[in-house]
């Protein structure tokens, strides 16, 4: 199918469903029945076997008309769940998953880190047991969970073969955050909110229909959620001037009284490597649509996070005083990710956050190292 079809299609499909009389949900149930959902998934799961950069086409001619979006609560249930699930899953498990998971009734978190497994995600203690009956029962504690509080599903990594070596003791799992014995408290973050939380899972049954990939095989599961993972954090297609650099370059605008020289190259300096790294993620989406995300998502993601951080210390400085006033400290549990309409110390805040979430920078730094640049493997001693 060529670009003009696809566009054809979607404009006979918004002829049907006028998007100015249509109720959210049953526009965006009807959009994925027609394959118009994400474009490159198969046909019946949302898609129509087509390139992945056809997608931005379709999307674009649904904003235009003012269609109902999707705006995810949360990026882990149609960045990673679902590549994740289309990849590993079952048949059954894509119809049972995939169309709830992008209309957005059924929001996804991940359960992987672990108080003692973070950036060494491969040593997680969480036991999976296997009953008589073929079904699971699951124990143990996990960390930093975004949006647990709101999740209908979870991905979890679990350890079923403890005298295995770490990777290969691992089975990946969905598990029904409403189950009895899961627990969600929250953590309270440097910016006042909650956004994240710690699970606690006692004796939590889980049916072998919900494992996802063969036993033992979660590792490799997994890997295929964090190169997703990587891609969604640090490599979304978006345009220019988009996201932090958008903010900073708009006060840069609005306000002459704060310009000075040297402001204005540290400025450019950061204008140009943002639209660097947008310029490079946008690259790897590309690369995506013919294969699956590698470890180049990884040096995607390292410098989304540097220069997030980089670009609101420098709000910081070019706005002064006023810049260091917070406006709220009051605990809030988000759904979304509100930070451009905050003020600039929520910014400077969150964005510590970029460089620990979806792998640490360090440990991003040894991917890049030994799987991109084909460096040696750091030796211990």
């Amino acid at each position: 199918m060529r670009s003009d079809e696809l566009v054809r299609r979607v404009r006979a499909f918004l002829a049907e469903h006028d998007p100015a009389t249509s109720e959210r949900l049953p526009f965006l149930c009807a959009r994925f029945d027609a394959g118009l959902a994400w474009v490159s998934f198969p046909v019946g799961l949302g898609g129509l076997d087509l390139p992945w950069d056809l997608q931005p086409l379709a999307d674009a001619e649904f904003a235009a008309a003012g269609a109902p979006d999707v705006q995810p609560r949360i990026g882990i249930g149609l960045g990673m769940a679902a590549p994740t699930i289309l990849r590993h899953g079952t048949k059954e498990q894509h119809r049972r998953w995939l169309r709830p998971l992008w209309i957005q009734r059924d929001v996804w978190c991940q359960l992987f880190s672990e108080p003692a497994a973070g950036s060494d995600l491969a040593a997680v203690s969480t036991r999976a047991v296997r009953e008589q009956d073929g079904g699971w029962v699951v124990d143990g504690q996990k960390v930093w969970t975004s949006t647990a509080h709101e999740a209908r599903w979870a991905l979890l990594l679990a350890r079923t073969d403890p005298s295995a070596s770490k990777h290969d003791g691992l089975t990946f799992f969905a598990c029904d955050m409403t189950a009895p014995g899961v627990e969600v408290r929250p953590l309270r973050q440097i910016t006042g909110e909650a956004e994240f939380n710690e699970v606690f899972l006692t004796g939590v049954r889980i049916p072998d229909a919900d494992r996802v990939g063969e036993v033992g095989q979660g590792w490799r599961v997994a890997r295929t959620t964090l190169m997703n993972e990587r891609v969604v954090l640090g490599g979304d297609l978006v345009p220019r001037e988009h996201g932090m650099i958008g903010v900073v370059a708009r006060q840069w605008r609005e306000r002459p009284e704060v310009r000075t020289p040297a402001a204005r190259d540290a400025l450019l300096r950061l204008w140009v490597a943002a639209e660097a790294s947008r310029l490079t993620a946008q690259r790897l989406r590309e690369q995506l649509a013919a294969g699956q995300p590698g470890p180049d998502g990884s040096a995607v993601k390292h410098a989304h996070a540097r220069l997030n951080q980089e670009i609101s210390g420098f709000e910081l400085e070019l706005l002064g005083d006023e810049a260091l006033r917070y406006d709220d400290w009051t605990m809030r549990r988000p759904s979304i990710r509100d930070w451009q309409g905050r003020v600039p110390a929520y910014r400077y805040l969150y964005a510590r956050a970029n460089s620990i979430e979806g792998g640490t920078s360090e440990i991003l730094c040894n991917i890049i190292a030994e799987r991109v640049l084909g460096l040696p493997r750091e030796v211990t001693a």
